[in-house]
């Protein structure tokens, strides 16, 4: 399982560093160093550091998007539902960046308070990240000249690394106990938490999937990660899945559909003509744009909603 994993991860974790989608670069693709935003209601998960990690965290402005990186203390922030509209139904939700930095507003915040309008509360994990450089200016040519080398044939291009997300999975594992341990103040019913991600927060959804033995997943939605075939264990949850054709991770491959449908356990698998990728909540004129409104309806057809 672990291979196989390995292969699913390969393509997705540097998802976000060798972009070479157009629609992503629609917008100004130049970084611009920010202040850290206010996250008044984060709650350290308690996890420890990064090994080898000398720089401290940092944000910066891109495509439009606050995005933070070198981030070494795991945090979750709950965006609770209305009382009145909540369901009980609750989603992890883990926003992508090849693991190098996090979309934290278009695959995080925004997310979780379009799931909370809908009566879901939403946890928004920022988990810990591999070091990257301290200055801006640095990260910035070194992620030029890995979008430079994504342009390369395949036969020029550098391999991709693989690397360990043990530090990912047990922040994932320490939001679910925390959540867990509140989950009659938060109105949880932990018969209905389930966790989506976005490109390499889709390979944690799924590492945490196959490898947790801590966490129980209600449900899973993968959006835009990795579509390689996995080993699917027997006590696996339902899962959507979302991406796009012209999105660089999709090259017409659906092995992570067949596993599930081999394995007997629901899926629902959505292939959107255009949308690239990191399309978080959608951009104008795509079809994919619709994918969280079939999301919110898979839901309620599997009775999470009620």
């Amino acid at each position: 399982m672990r291979r196989q994993l390995n292969v699913f991860l390969k393509i997705l974790i540097l998802g976000l560093v060798y972009l070479h989608s157009a629609a992503i670069f629609a917008q100004d693709g130049k970084m611009y160093p920010i202040d850290a935003p206010k996250e008044p209601n984060a709650i350290p998960l308690g996890t420890g550091g990064v090994d080898d990690q000398p720089a401290k965290e940092s944000w910066f402005r891109q495509w439009g998007d606050p995005m933070a990186r070198n981030i070494t203390t795991a945090t979750l922030t709950p965006f609770l539902a209305d009382p009145k509209k909540a369901n009980g139904t609750s989603v992890i939700v883990a926003p992508g960046g090849g693991f190098m930095w996090l979309s934290m507003g278009n695959e995080g915040w925004e997310v979780a308070e379009a799931l909370a309008a809908k009566g879901i509360n939403a946890f928004v994990l920022k988990y810990r990240l591999q070091p990257t450089v301290d200055s801006l200016e640095g990260f910035e040519t070194q992620m030029n000249q890995r979008f430079a080398e994504a342009a390369k044939p395949a036969n020029e291009r550098p391999a991709r690394p693989q690397w360990n997300l043990e530090n990912q999975l047990e922040d994932a594992e320490a939001a679910y106990a925390l959540i867990k341990s509140r989950a009659k103040e938060w109105n949880v019913d932990m018969k209905k938490i389930g966790m989506m991600g976005f490109s390499a927060g889709a390979g944690l959804t799924m590492a945490t999937t196959l490898q947790s033995k801590k966490v129980k997943l209600a449900f899973i939605a993968p959006i835009y990660g990795g579509m390689d075939a996995v080993e699917v264990p027997k006590n696996a949850p339902p899962m959507f899945v979302v991406i796009a054709a012209d999105d660089f991770l999709f090259h017409g491959e659906a092995g992570l559909i067949k596993s599930w449908y081999d394995a007997k356990i629901p899926v629902e698998f959505h292939l959107y003509q255009n949308g690239g990728h990191g399309f978080g909540l959608g951009n104008p004129d795509r079809t994919s744009n619709k994918w969280f409104d079939s999301f919110m309806y898979w839901l309620e057809v599997n009775g999470f909603l009620k």
